[in-house]
């Protein structure tokens, strides 16, 4: 026994051990960790790499530092010990996904960014893009609404089409999904892949020109089990900095005095005393918005023991919206297993079930559907409650005060209205891998997406969403049912090879995919009670919203890749896939995207490993085909409609007639793409760099063409024209400190530019609403009437070119383009020219993390700098006769010559209007700078470690999204913003840039925790 205590006594027996640790080379190493095994104690080498620690002689010592391989000394009777740490190539080493396999990153030749989870967890948002902001070189995410679960833009290399669509490619665990990802659970994803370049992409063929992003579910990790289990919980605001501001009711009762007052007219009573309305102030916009909860729950169990591999992940994920009766909730489930038969066979099977609920009231759009932009017009003396505390239900004042619209009550309109959707989806995969011989994989895979969406929309008899409606309203509902089916099958050969210092690998591949969707809508109306929103409960169905449609697509493709390196430092890969769509002409069915790329690893040759200030070097390019089919289902045929009649002396028949012209020749638009690359990393890769360049042309763009009217249609789907692209991007990622404080940073910037190079024939520039895509000019570019302020006084008139009968004191005034001394809007003597750019001269990002000991800190931001926005809501509510509310500015507008007010509102007599009756031509007035940099995320973070039994380590932590946005941007809230009148889109490619005072993006204070049982 007296020995037994000895030997205990002696083993526990604490002693100082210090010593010195180096590099191969001798240089001392400072800053490296050095911890006891299975403990929290631990201390950092000095200056000159020398180190002391308390330890006994069981303890063993765990020398780590990044760059260098971790190594472990056992102390046993050691007073000294010494330690030479070994370079590491781990991050040349990690495997990337990539199209159909993955590559050891240091052998990539393609424009390939990756991210993993844990990169960009603890930020509370409800969809994984908005995580991705300011993450990736190249890529612009913007949120362009607040609604939960939806509004993100993502746009991949600038990448744009006439009319195709401009989304990536999404690619879950290798199926190319036909939806958005907006809905995916981020706790499922394991890491992102983003390709960029024609040469990572080439294998996706005519879907591959707007870049593909490819998602790996998580896997267990080899030998593990594990329980983890993440939470936080969170209240949602809507920051004051941004808001619009608006005259309050004080404010408005004095402009219209003044305004009746200037035009030598009677003040009608309501306005006489304006003083009376103090205190009684109606914010109908603040009304419509409140602080709302977010919480998320994720239970995850991983287990890869013996044959199989298995992942669960359960979640449940809540987010109140910031505007009133607003809810989204997703319920979502994941299961990925792979079992190992035998020594040749494998399977595999993944599930994931998911079921969203959303109800948004009809928030975003113009006046005829935005709740949020007609409540910024609404006159702030019309009262939100009635004398009993009850929300009114129309407000209209008598037609003397000017008001000559009605104005429904916004609250209650967001209260009463339904607007629901309820989605189930599933997503699906299963595959058997075969490998008959060594270095021989045969693999086939089915994968399948389906989609049941129910969406419903009432609205009662007592609310509206649009202006200028009267109460009661007749009441209508909307009953919409898609069902989508996708599936697609997939067989793989893969064959590598090494012979001494030369590595092959060669795949080849058949893939069949097809989509079918079922779309039933019931549009009726005239209810006799609102409690009754059925069918049967109403008076009409409506024929003209009551449809029934089927769209289907298939694609076949072949796809072979053949990569090739000699000692792992000569890269050469070449790929090609050949596509046949469905969507396209019957004579131009099949199309090929082949590609080729090359690398160089520099940093292996002789004559480098000399300079031991570079750990990496490699120089890469790529040049490839690639397609874009996003043109719709059946563009190239002529189609039918049915509905039509046709009289027949006095008897009506049914009838049906073409409404489209046929092009049998129709096909994809094409883009060719060279890349050129440099990746490098400096001193043991505490510097990494990376460098791309692109350039790439787009043609064969689809475009509804005018012909004729003879032939019997005005327009003709064809493929004309040619867009150039190009642009710069850069990557740098830094480990200021390594120490017991460790810094880093991971910073990126990227330059994109584009031009028009031709259209149709005859035709050089194509005309939206708002902007211009013209031959040898950006893309839609903002177009109208360039304005240098308003006319001073009656000399400033008669020196100035004017617009005839229009042009007085205090209206605005315009550049004269033409120089023919005459102002003219539109026609043959039009002075419109380009007046803004809604697309950014550069986008960035920036991310700095800090650990200290077992805390941790994380700021994420992202910019862009030198785009513009229309401020739509300006044409409105800088009205100057008043039917609307006004911003705060028109205060300041021009009242006299000695009174010219600042410059950019104008007066009210004479038309009484913005400034005169050409306030409703686009102009440089309705124009702003949105250059922006947000901090999007600030997360501090605290690891408790092995504190219990009951789990093997523990994370709380803090955090805020949104944080602050520093721009100069006065249109509204969110300077990333962009809208159709409807508020269903971002406007698309030719139209980008309008601000329709969309959901407010809100900030969002949280509190987490991470458990791993």
């Amino acid at each position: 026994m007296a020995l037994i205590l000895l030997f205990t006594s002696a083993s526990f027996a604490q002693q100082l051990v210090k010593g010195k640790v180096s590099t191969t080379d001798g240089d001392a190493l400072v800053g490296l960790n050095v911890t006891i095994k299975g403990t929290t104690k631990g201390t950092t080498t000095d200056s000159e790499g020398n180190y002391k620690i308390e330890a006994n002689s069981s303890s063993t010592l765990v020398f780590s530092y990044i760059g260098f391989i971790t190594k472990e000394v056992a102390v046993g009777n050691q007073q000294t010990v010494n330690v030479t740490m070994d370079v590491s190539d781990k991050n040349l080493s990690e495997v990337v996904v990539v199209g159909y396999g993955s590559q050891i990153k240091k052998e990539v030749t393609g424009a390939v960014q990756t991210i993993s989870s844990k990169d960009i967890k603890d930020i509370p948002v409800s969809q994984v893009t908005q995580k991705l902001q300011g993450q990736l070189a190249g890529v612009q995410i913007n949120q362009t609404t607040g609604k939960p679960g939806q509004g993100m833009s993502v746009r991949i290399r600038g990448q744009l089409s006439v009319s195709a669509g401009s989304d990536p490619l999404y690619v879950v665990d290798g199926f190319p999904i036909t939806g958005s990802i907006g809905a995916i659970n981020p706790d499922e994803i394991e890491e992102i892949s983003v390709l960029k370049d024609a040469a990572s992409t080439s294998l996706y063929g005519s879907r591959a020109a707007n870049g593909v992003v490819l998602i790996t579910t998580k896997k267990g990790k080899s030998g593990q089990t594990n329980v983890s289990f993440t939470s936080y919980v969170g209240t949602q605001v809507v920051p004051e900095r941004g808001r619009i501001k608006m005259l309050n009711a004080v404010d408005f009762a004095q402009f219209k005095k003044e305004y009746y007052e200037d035009a030598g007219q009677p003040v009608p009573a309501e306005f006489q005393n304006p003083s009376q309305y103090a205190g009684k102030n109606n914010d109908w916009y603040g009304a419509l918005l409140r602080n709302a909860p977010i919480q998320s729950y994720n239970l995850t169990l991983t287990s890869n023991k013996e044959k199989v591999n298995t992942t669960v992940v359960a979640g449940v994920f809540k987010q109140d919206g910031v505007v009133l009766n607003n809810t989204y909730k997703r319920y979502s489930l994941r299961l990925n297993t792979d079992y190992q038969v035998s020594n040749k066979v494998k399977i595999g099977f993944n599930l994931a079930p998911q079921y969203v609920f959303d109800n948004t009231p009809r928030t975003d759009g113009d006046r005829g559907t935005g709740i949020l932009f007609n409540a910024l017009h609404t006159w702030p003396i019309m009262p939100i409650y009635d004398a009993n505390g009850d929300l009114t239900k129309f407000n209209q004042l008598p037609g003397s005060t000017g008001n000559i619209f009605a104005y429904p009550n916004w609250v209650r309109a967001a209260s009463e209205l339904v607007n629901e959707t309820r989605n189930i989806n599933l997503l699906t995969n299963a595959y058997v891998q075969y490998q008959p011989i060594k270095g021989l994989v045969i693999k086939s895979t089915f994968n399948a997406e389906l989609l049941n969406s129910k969406f419903f929309f009432f609205n009662p008899s007592t609310a509206t969403s649009a202006i200028n409606v009267p109460i009661p309203t007749t009441a209508v509902s909307i009953r919409q049912s898609t069902d989508n089916l996708t599936w697609l099958n997939e067989n793989l050969i893969t064959y590598t090879k090494s012979v001494q210092d030369h590595n092959f690998e060669l795949l080849g591949g058949f893939t069949n995919q097809h989509f079918r969707q079922d779309v039933t809508r019931i549009q009726a109306d005239t209810y006799a009670d609102d409690r009754l929103p059925t069918i049967q409960g109403a008076l009409n169905v409506n024929r003209g919203g009551t449809t029934n449609a089927v769209n289907e697509w298939a694609l076949t493709s072949f796809l072979s890749r053949f990569t090739y390196n000699y000692k792992g430092k000569y890269l050469f890969t070449a790929a090609v896939r050949s596509d046949g769509s469905s969507r396209f002409g019957s004579n131009n069915r099949w199309g090929t995207f082949p590609s080729a790329s090359l690398g160089w690893v520099v940093s292996d040759e002789e004559f480098i490993k000399s300079i031991r200030q570079i750990s990496f070097a490699k120089v890469r390019a790529s040049y490839g085909i690639i397609g874009n089919n996003n043109i719709g289902n059946y563009t190239p045929y002529a189609l039918i409609n049915n509905t039509v009649n046709g009289v027949f002396g006095s008897t009506v028949a049914s009838g049906a007639v073409v409404t489209t012209l046929s092009n049998p020749n129709l096909g994809w638009e094409t883009t060719k793409q060279i890349d050129i690359g440099l990746d490098l990393g400096l001193f043991n890769d505490r510097i990494t760099f990376v460098y791309d360049y692109y350039t790439k042309r787009t043609t064969n763009l689809l475009y509804s063409v005018q012909i004729p009217q003879e032939a019997g249609f005005t327009n003709f789907n064809d493929n004309i024209g040619e867009i150039k692209f190009w642009g710069h991007e850069f990557s740098l990622i830094t480990r200021n400190t390594v120490g017991k404080l460790k810094w880093t940073t991971n910073a990126n910037i990227s330059f994109n530019r584009n031009k028009v190079i031709a259209l149709a024939d005859g035709i050089d520039r194509v005309y939206g609403t708002f902007h211009i895509t013209q031959v040898g000019q950006p893309f839609g570019q903002f177009y109208g009437m360039k304005g240098v302020g308003l006319y001073k006084n009656a000399e400033d008139i008669k020196n100035s070119p004017i617009i005839p009968g229009r042009s007085a004191p205090g209206t605005i005034k315009f550049v004269d383009i033409n120089g023919d001394g005459v102002i003219t809007n539109g026609g043959d003597k039009d002075d419109r020219t380009i007046i803004g750019n809604p697309f950014p001269k550069f986008t960035y990002g920036i991310s700095n993390t800090f650990q200290y000991g077992d805390f941790d800190l994380s700021i994420v931001g992202s910019g862009s700098y030198g785009n513009q926005l229309l401020v739509r809501h300006l044409y409105s509510t800088a009205n100057l006769d008043g039917v609307f509310n006004l911003v705060e500015g028109v205060k300041d507008r021009w009242r006299s010559e000695a009174n010219p007010g600042k410059g950019m509102y104008g007066t009210t007599v004479g038309g009484g209007n913005f400034t005169g009756i050409e306030r409703d031509w686009m102009s440089t007035h309705f124009i702003a700078d949105a250059s922006f940099f947000t901090i999007k995320n600030i997360t501090l973070g605290y690891n408790i470690g092995i504190k219990n039994k009951f789990f093997k380590s523990a994370r709380l932590y803090a955090s805020a999204q949104q944080v602050y946005v520093f721009t100069k941007y006065w249109g509204g809230p969110n300077p990333e913003t962009s809208a159709q009148g409807d508020g269903n889109g971002d406007g698309g490619n030719l139209s980008q840039g309008i601000d329709l005072s969309n959901y407010p993006v809100p900030r969002t204070y949280s509190i987490g925790v991470n458990l791993n049982f």
